[in-house]
């Protein structure tokens, strides 16, 4: 595909929701209202979204994969020539498969809320916000300028926020109609969105710093020259490339989330609706994680060579105590939230990325970009499935899927049971499947770390995500057995006073299998063809760790 053409379908690709976004605030045309104006304006999203996705896979097939560590359909025009800031935009092969997995995934919740919308205002509002949300992740891997990046980083954040506050933790009220607790979901989603966008409005006001100090140092914006041995690079000190780092670092590990900075996530995931907790999982949190690999690892190597340990040590930290978090709430009688579990869990997920990262080797840093895509296609089916789950149950409560009128998922939908056993065994990192091969190549990254970086340290930040593995089996398939087998099952159907065996749920309807099935599939695909992926951001990886070269 010619140079031009590819240059179409990745500006369109960041354009075309926003301009999707406005369109879906108008009336509907005469012809195109369907029954009524929702199911216009919810037609609408899943139309945008799917050009948006149709737009990234041609990029993908067009883009040349013999040489994935090229900068392939640029665009760089001078936007704001005072302060050196152009409108420059370019994919390779770090950033192609994120970009195929925000528009996959925004395509498969606007397909899914086009059947079950989240109970809310104005759906018109609902689909303008989930479109705006897609541009801005998709606009965050695809520019190249600091300050561009800057901006697409924060545009994300205000949907979100409305995302939260306004369609949050409604589905279960919807359905118990109790206006003390409707009170209570409502309080509890503000205040959540307040706490999600507090954090990382605060995290980004000291990013914009660090951004800043290397464009002004530097005498350029631009992340392709920046990242390039010969380019300005050689004019940061190792002072300002520590500061710089520290200063953006924090920014981008809110957003990560790494702990102890990751205390909005489990609020925010269990507010959240559905489609919201599978875009904040799915993409959201890969835009801090990309941040330290397109901006700190080839722009300030030095200062990240100096916070490399730390990085690393709050990466184990975080493995660990994400799947402490998890086998605290699944134990019984501690009231755990299946969502709030799963967002714990992507807190020790998000670590393995993390800890690739910060060995600062090409083992390591293409497992943390394997890390990301596996944990966005896993963690977004597994929202899904609780989703589901809460719209049959009406509750995400442990003790009651466990109970003996809960879930009990195996006798009463056994696909959908078999199905959220297998996203299960996927989250742990079961052989075969695309958990596997991140996490460890990100251990092997640090069994070898970078030169200067203590072996002895990593060895350690190794054995302790070992032992994060063996916990994240652990309260999985606890979740497993609770949830899909039934804590009390067989005392159910024997029982008097249960009248037999608890009735049959409603198993996966056809639009679940739409938007699940894609998930499921690239799980298994992944898995048993690591190559596909790592064929892409191996070179480009080797690229940007050796200066450009």
């Amino acid at each position: 595909m010619n140079h031009t053409a590819l240059q179409i379908l990745l500006a369109g690709s960041v354009v075309l929701p926003l301009i999707g976004a406005l369109a879906a605030l108008l009336p509907a045309p005469p012809g195109l209202k369907g029954k009524n104006p929702d199911q216009a304006v919810l037609r609408h999203g899943v139309t945008v979204t799917g050009v948006v996705l149709a737009a990234t896979v041609a990029l993908a097939a067009g883009f040349d994969h013999a040489h994935p560590a090229r900068m392939q359909a640029t665009t760089d025009l001078s936007w704001i020539p005072a302060l050196g800031i152009r409108v420059h935009l370019g994919v390779d092969g770090i950033s192609l498969p994120l970009l195929v997995l925000t528009a996959l995934l925004t395509f498969l919740c606007a397909l899914y809320s086009y059947f079950n919308m989240p109970t809310g205002p104005s759906p018109k509002a609902f689909v303008a916000l989930i479109l705006v949300l897609e541009s801005g992740t998709l606009a965050t891997f695809a520019v190249l300028d600091l300050m561009l990046f800057f901006l697409a980083f924060e545009m994300v954040l205000i949907p979100m926020y409305f995302l939260i506050a306004r369609w949050g933790g409604s589905e279960g009220v919807a359905r118990s109609g109790s206006l003390e607790e409707g009170g209570r979901a409502t309080g509890g989603r503000q205040a959540a969105a307040w706490k999600f966008i507090l954090y990382t409005l605060l995290g980004s006001v000291v990013m914009l710093l660090g951004l800043l100090l290397i464009g002004l140092k530097s005498g350029t914006f631009d992340m392709v020259a920046l990242a390039t041995d010969n380019g300005p690079k050689a004019q940061l000190s190792h002072t300002v490339q520590v500061i710089a780092v520290l200063a953006v670092g924090i920014g981008l590990a809110v957003k990560s989330p790494m702990w102890p900075l990751h205390s909005w996530l489990p609020d925010a995931h269990t507010a959240a609706p559905t489609v919201g907790s599978v875009l904040l999982a799915g993409v959201l949190l890969k835009m801090g994680t990309y941040g330290f690999v397109r901006i700190a690892l080839p722009i300030t190597p030095d200062g990240m060579h100096a916070f490399a340990p730390y990085l690393a040590a709050l990466a184990a930290v975080g493995i660990v105590y994400g799947s402490l978090a998890c086998l605290a709430l699944v134990r019984t009688g501690a009231k755990g939230d299946l969502k709030r579990l799963i967002a714990y869990s992507s807190v020790g997920h998000m670590g393995f990325v993390l800890l690739g990262i910060a060995t600062m080797t090409p083992t390591g840093v293409n497992g943390a970009l394997f890390a990301n895509i596996a944990h966005g296609l896993i963690t977004g089916l597994l929202f899904f499935l609780v989703g589901g789950l809460k719209d049959r149950l009406g509750s995400t409560d442990l003790d009651t899927l466990a109970g003996s009128t809960g879930a009990a998922l195996y006798g009463r939908a056994p696909r959908f049971g078999g199905l959220l056993a297998f996203a299960a065994v996927a989250s742990l990192g079961l052989p075969g499947l695309a958990g596997f091969w991140g996490e460890m190549l990100a251990m092997f990254g640090a069994y070898h770390p970078a030169a200067g970086l203590s072996r002895p340290a990593f060895l350690t930040f190794m054995a302790l995500a070992g032992l994060g593995t063996l916990l994240t089996a652990a309260y999985l398939l606890l979740v497993v057995r609770r949830v899909c087998m039934g804590g009390t099952l067989k005392a159910a159907a024997s029982s008097p006073e249960a009248g037999g065996p608890a009735p049959a749920l409603p198993d996966l309807a056809r639009y679940e299998y739409a938007a699940f099935s894609p998930l499921a599939a690239l799980t298994v695909l992944a898995g048993l063809w690591p190559a596909a992926l790592l064929g892409l951001t191996n070179p480009a990886v080797q690229q940007l760790l050796g200066g450009g070269k």
